[in-house]
């Protein structure tokens, strides 16, 4: 749940009531503190990201190490202020702020990057803690503890205004992230930054305390203790909270899946979440029940359609569609929660099991859902159950519940919820998990192995991606991003005549396994080194698809992250290397780095070649890749192929969908080939295109239209 949400309503004796200079030093900390716990969150996990993959999944579990932290803060200040006097909390608080400031350090060690591992969960909080978490922790427990003790200080004021300042600020920095901080500094100076404010918060906090000390509160009061104990609506307060929770993680990660893993489509429905809040939470006349509701259920119905047809809607659709369904069901899931809050004694419990429902949710998305479901189901079922909730609380608020159901509405309720349940299942894709062949899900996605009869093949599907497809009649023939008129075909069939003249093979790398489609390419004297992270990916090439059983070349696949296996091995003086990770919609940005090239370029033969698979339907890669070739002194052309056939009806067939492919190498001679030169797209590098690991931008880059 939010971090402003502290309880300020407790009164004490006070010395005096018209310190403003202790006033304000409390409000800047308050408001300096909720910026800091919401501004380090998409920081460390950008800094992350590239180390685990890029996946949408990292985005998920750091969002579960927050939630979680957060309710432990939520319990230090529930325990803290119930059952302690002034003195040792002051003196407790003390030691942890001291310990923060002693450990400070959220840039984490090179040498903290991981192995190949199938499940990175347990690294990547293991990795936020030995960095973030005695900081985020300390924040965690700056509003319930400062307004608490504000009270005490000055009980002539209500901390009310304290509550909305905090709000303030947390949305303040997640706001700020996207739209000025990431794309003007580096992870290095947002890393120095945030440390700077954090010292200055730590300084600011120990004023605080030795003000609160200072100002005479009995040292050997107790405050009045509050209790968990309330015993109606807590299991609601539970829910409520873990239904929200669940739909933030399940939304976001949807979004990312579908769009791209970046810090803005993070940031976008964390800051709804946390408005909602502030609107549910400072006033009982914005939250209208019986408004809320219905509109509510109409939202949800729309998401789970667009779930079925996303791939063929534009972003300028799908992503107003999507903020505007999430906020309703936050604005309904905190709405009820504010009208079943507690009285004020109670408020400490409130919060804490509010935030403790938050972290179930949490914990059902990063860590139960994957064991549990072969597909992303948890986001549906939300919405499923989102929308039984709106209409249960729509009929509540018409009066019918209490009142009994007239016969006219069993109908209607009945068929509201079947359209809810049979959007819901479709948007699931139960149907196609059940009918595929093979279905696995693990931390890098979903993965269906499909029959596709009208092309009389079986297909690798990613999510909505296709990764590869063999015809049962003739296996050996490459198909969709990967065939003769491709990127990748013409380069090796450019880089076989000339290496022939010479009398030896080709040594080819591939960075991303799919079905191991370019295995059809190799003759008996190649080499070919395949680099993938999935390792669902490797066990279905092999179990579901024959083209690496078939290859006459020696072919190696070595499983893990493509950039840190090539850092760490010897030079392999490739004539190719295909780097065929962008396919889908979630973008690797850490391939596509002026240090990824300097790997690459490592890696490669004097005059080999390197090919970027660009086909996107979110991103205009050619921007990004070109300028790396410039940057890096190589020459370069991107090709793009469209499809040249098509089904029965007209429809692009899968087997030939058309790709786009940027092809570079430091021997200029090979690109101005007739060959290289056909179908060669016009040149659109900029210099503000060129990413580093430190600073990636990709909203520039981004198709709102949908088109490839």
């Amino acid at each position: 749940m939010s971090e402003g949400e502290g309880n300020g309503s407790e009164v004490g004796k006070v010395m005096t009531a018209n310190d403003r200079t202790g006033q304000f030093t409390i409000a800047s900390v308050v408001f300096l503190g909720a910026f800091l716990l919401f501004q380090v969150q998409p920081l460390i996990s950008r800094v992350i990201l590239p180390w685990f993959g890029g996946s949408p999944s990292v985005w998920t579990s750091c969002l579960l190490f927050f939630q979680c932290l957060l309710c432990g803060g939520y319990l230090y200040s529930h325990l803290l202020t119930s059952r302690f006097s002034p003195a040792v909390q002051i003196g407790t608080h003390t030691l942890l702020i001291l310990a923060a400031l002693a450990t400070l350090q959220i840039l984490p060690e090179p040498a903290w990057k991981p192995a190949a591992v199938s499940s990175p969960v347990g690294h990547i909080l293991w990795v936020l803690a030995r960095t973030v978490g005695v900081p985020y922790f300390l924040l965690s427990t700056t509003s319930p503890l400062l307004l608490r003790w504000y009270s005490l200080c000055y009980p002539e004021r209500p901390p009310h205004r304290l509550y909305a300042l905090s709000n303030s600020g947390s949305l303040l920095a997640l706001l700020s992230y996207p739209l000025v901080v990431e794309p003007f500094l580096d992870t290095s100076a947002q890393a120095y930054f945030w440390m700077s404010l954090f010292v200055l918060y730590g300084l600011s906090g120990l004023l605080v305390l030795w003000m609160v000390r200072g100002r005479g509160v009995d040292s050997t009061a107790v405050f009045q203790r509050a209790s968990l104990s309330v015993p109606l609506h807590r299991r609601a307060w539970f829910l409520l909270s873990a239904l929200a929770s669940v739909m933030l993680l399940a939304e976001t990660n949807q979004i990312c899946q579908d769009v791209a893993v970046v810090p803005f489509f993070w940031v976008v429905p964390l800051a709804l979440y946390l408005l909602s809040f502030i609107i549910c939470f400072e006033s009982d006349r914005w939250y209208r029940r019986g408004l809320i509701a219905p509109v509510t259920a109409l939202l949800v119905l729309g998401i789970a359609l667009i779930q079925i047809f996303g791939t063929q809607l534009s972003l300028t659709v799908q992503l107003p569609f999507w903020s505007a369904g999430l906020f309703a069901i936050f604005v309904l899931c905190h709405g009820e929660l504010a009208r079943l809050r507690p009285p004020a004694d109670q408020l400490t419990g409130f919060y804490l099991l509010s935030s403790a429902g938050g972290a179930a949710g949490g914990l059902t998305v990063a860590l139960l859902a994957p064991m549990l479901f072969p597909a992303y189901w948890e986001h549906d079922l939300g919405l499923l159950l989102t929308g039984l909730l709106a209409l249960g609380v729509w009929f509540d608020a018409r009066g019918w519940v209490k009142g009994g159901f007239q016969p006219p509405l069993l109908p209607l309720a009945a068929g509201i919820l079947m359209v809810v349940v049979m959007i819901t299942m479709s948007a699931s894709g139960i149907e196609s998990v059940l009918r595929a062949q093979d279905s696995r899900r693990n931390f890098y996605g979903v993965l269906t192995v499909e029959n596709y009869e009208p092309e009389s093949a079986v297909l690798l599907r990613h999510g909505r991606i296709t990764h590869g497809l063999q015809f049962r009649r003739s296996p050996s023939t490459p198909s969709t991003y990967y065939g003769y008129r491709s990127g990748a075909g013409r380069a090796i069939a450019l880089l076989r005549e000339r290496r022939e003249q010479g009398g030896r093979g080709l040594k080819i790398g591939l960075v991303g396994l799919g079905t191991g489609t370019l295995a059809t390419y190799a003759k008996s004297n190649d080499e070919i080194v395949f680099y993938e992270i999935n390792s669902d990916v490797i066990e279905i090439a092999n179990e579901h698809f024959s083209f690496l059983r078939d290859c006459k070349a020696a072919v190696a696949v070595e499983e893990g992250d493509a950039r840190l296996l090539l850092e760490h091995s010897e030079p392999r003086a490739f004539d190719l290397l295909v780097l065929d990770a962008f396919s889908g919609d979630s973008v690797p940005v850490h391939l596509l780095t002026v240090e990824a090239m300097e790997v690459y370029r490592r890696h490669l033969a004097e005059d080999g070649l390197l090919a970027f698979h660009i086909s996107n339907l979110h991103f205009d890669l050619q921007p990004v890749t070109e300028a790396l070739a410039i940057d890096a002194s190589f020459a370069v052309v991107t090709i793009q192929n469209l499809p040249n056939s098509r089904g029965a009806n007209g429809e692009t067939l899968v087997s030939d969908p058309g790709s786009t492919w940027t092809l570079m190498s430091a021997d200029s001679s090979f690109l101005r080939h007739e060959l290289m030169q056909r179908d060669r797209l016009p040149s659109v590098a900029r210099p503000g295109n060129l990413w580093r690991d430190s600073f990636a931008n990709l909203l520039p880059i981004l198709k709102w239209s949908g088109s490839r």
